[in-house]
């Protein structure tokens, strides 16, 4: 009896350990395209802030394919990619109902494949280098040691928003 209540202690004790030692996970990501800034949260906590590289044409929000714009409003993560041409990726739910009714009314399609990315292996050696300009087509960039900090963090469902 005395060997099983120590064995016990000793399965609470680890179960307590590895529980703190569990990292905590995003449950919000804030994008603000205007300081190119994104803030991963847990409920009211910063858990990072990181600088990022948005669309080529930064100002406005993302209204038709190929505008090179990144989108504005609340999205979800929806799916990761492990096998991204840009190192990890995160994928937006770009577009909602209200981004297709509005490229709908241009006659013309929304749009989609935005994501949080890393940096293309020809690329990566530009490390934050990449910040000196907006280039992507609409995603939101960050260096690849960034991507595996924030691939760890998000999982699948958190939400997103991006402010102007």
């Amino acid at each position: 009896m005395r060997d099983c209540r120590i064995h016990l202690t000793i399965v609470f004790i680890l179960g307590l350990c590895c529980a703190a030692a569990a990292p905590v996970q995003a449950d919000k990501i804030v994008i603000l395209k205007s300081t190119r800034s994104m803030t991963l949260l847990s409920g009211s906590k910063v858990l990072k802030t990181y600088k990022v590289a948005l669309g080529s044409v930064p100002v406005g929000p993302k209204q038709i394919e190929g505008d090179h714009k990144t989108p504005e409003g609340d999205y979800i993560i929806d799916a990761k990619n492990a096998h991204s041409q840009f190192h990890l990726s995160l994928h937006i739910s770009y577009p909602s109902a209200a981004d297709q009714k509005r490229a709908r009314g241009l006659s013309a399609r929304p749009g989609g494949a935005i994501m949080i990315h890393g940096l293309a292996r020809p690329f990566a050696y530009l490390g934050p280098l990449h910040r000196q300009t907006d280039w992507t087509d609409g995603c939101i960039a960050v260096t690849n040691a960034e991507i595996e900090e924030i691939w760890k963090l998000v999982p699948v469902g958190t939400r997103i928003e991006i402010r102007p």
